[in-house]
C-alpha cells in the first residue's frame, strides 16, 4: 500500500520561502496560484496579455507578465500550459533564463518524460499533480478540503527537491486530502493509457458504438441517447462514491446480472490485448512522438477527428435534449468553434 502523506507530515517552510511563477493562468493555473498566495507563498504569474485569462489574474489581483520575465524572477517554475505548447515556451523564454538552484515544476510529466523538454543538470525538476480539475482544487480549497495530489522528482540537484515538490502539494490543500509519490515515468504512462483506453477513447468510442447498434437497429436515437451517454452521469457518480461494489449493489438486480454477464462479452480477451499494444505505444514513445509530429505538421488529422467527432448525430441528438433539461446546466460548444 503506497504511502500516503497529510498536513502534519509536511513542512511547509521549504516553498514559503520561495517565490513560485505560474506559467499559464488556465484550469490548473488559476486554482494553484490562489491556493498558495493564500498559504502565504509569493506567488507571479505569466499570461498572454489580452486573453480571457489575462483578464482574469487581473481580477484575480494579480499583475501578469512574460513568461521569460517570470523565470528570471522565481525561484519555483511551475509550467502549466498545454502540453504542445510547453517545449515551445520553455526553450523561447524560460530555458534562457534558468539558473543553477531554481526548480522547474509540471503538473503532468509529457515533456519531461518523453524528452521534449530537456532541463539543464543544475536546476531541480519536480512535478505537483491535482487528481481533479482546477476549479475543485479551488473550491475545495476555499472550503478547508482539498483534492489528492501526486509529486515527483525527476531531478534533485540542490537536494532538496522532494521537500519542496512536498511543500508544494501541501500548499495548494493537496495535502489536506493526502498526497503520494509517483516518478515521472508512471504518471505520465497511467495518464496517457486511463485517457485512451477508458477516461476518453474507450468511453466515447463505447458510447458512439452503442448508439449505433441501437438507432441501426430501428430505435430512436433520442431513446438511445438517454440509455447509452445520458445514465452514464448516474453510473459514474456511483462508482466514484463507492467503486465497482457499490455501483453494483446500487442498481437493479438485472442490470447488474445482464452487466457481469455482458461486459466481458464486450470488452473481451481481445480488446485487453489491444489494451496491451497501447501502453506499449505509450511506453516506447510511439505515442508521444505521433503526437508531437502531429501538432508540428499543423495538427491536420487532429482538426478533422474534431470535426468527425462533432457531426455524429449523438451530437445533434444530444444538444436537442439537453436544452429540454436546464437542470444539468448543459455547457454547449458553439458551432464553428474549434474544440481547442
Amino acid at each position: 500500500m503506497a504511502k500516503v502523506y497529510h498536513d502534519n507530515d509536511i513542512d511547509i517552510k521549504p516553498i514559503v520561502s520561495k517565490t513560485v511563477g505560474i506559467c499559464g493562468y488556465g484550469s490548473q493555473g488559476h486554482a494553484q496560484a490562489q491556493n498558495l498566495r493564500d498559504s502565504g507563498v509569493k506567488v507571479i504569474v505569466a499570461e498572454l496579455p489580452g486573453t480571457d485569462n489575462y483578464k482574469k489574474a487581473v481580477e484575480h489581483g494579480f499583475e501578469p507578465m512574460s513568461a521569460a520575465e517570470v523565470a528570471k524572477q522565481a525561484d519555483v517554475i511551475q509550467v502549466l500550459l498545454p502540453d504542445e505548447i510547453q517545449r515551445i515556451i520553455y526553450a523561447k523564454e524560460i530555458a534562457p533564463n534558468l539558473v543553477a538552484g531554481k526548480t522547474l515544476a509540471f503538473s503532468h510529466g509529457f515533456n519531461i518524460h518523453f524528452k521534449q523538454i530537456v532541463p539543464p543538470a543544475d536546476v531541480d525538476v519536480i512535478m505537483v499533480a491535482p487528481k481533479g480539475p482546477g476549479h475543485t482544487v479551488r473550491s475545495e480549497y476555499v472550503a478547508g478540503g482539498g483534492v489528492p495530489c501526486l509529486f515527483a522528482v525527476q531531478q534533485n540537484a540542490s537536494g532538496k527537491a522532494r521537500e519542496v515538490a512536498m511543500a508544494y502539494a501541501k500548499a495548494i490543500g493537496g495535502a489536506r486530502a493526502g498526497v503520494l509519490e509517483t516518478t515521472f515515468a508512471e504518471e505520465t504512462e497511467t495518464d496517457l493509457f486511463g485517457e485512451q483506453v477508458v477516461l476518453c477513447g474507450g468511453v466515447t468510442s463505447l458510447i458512439k458504438g452503442g448508439f449505433e447498434t441501437l438507432v441501426g437497429a430501428g430505435y430512436q436515437p433520442e431513446i438511445a441517447y438517454f440509455e447509452v451517454l445520458h445514465e452514464l452521469n448516474l453510473i459514474v457518480q456511483l462508482l466514484v462514491r463507492g467503486g465497482l461494489s457499490f455501483m453494483w449493489y446500487s442498481v437493479s438486480n438485472t442490470a447488474e446480472y445482464g452487466g457481469l454477464t455482458r461486459g466481458d462479452v464486450v470488452v473481451d480477451a481481445a480488446a485487453r490485448k489491444r489494451m496491451k499494444k497501447i501502453l506499449a505505444d505509450i511506453q516506447d514513445g510511439s505515442f508521444a512522438k505521433e503526437w508531437v509530429e502531429e501538432w508540428k505538421s499543423g495538427a491536420k488529422n487532429f482538426k478533422a477527428l474534431e470535426a468527425k467527432e462533432r457531426a455524429h448525430q449523438i451530437e445533434k441528438v444530444g444538444r436537442e435534449l439537453r436544452a429540454l433539461m436546464p437542470f444539468i446546466k448543459a455547457a454547449e460548444v458553439p458551432e464553428g468553434q474549434p474544440l481547442h
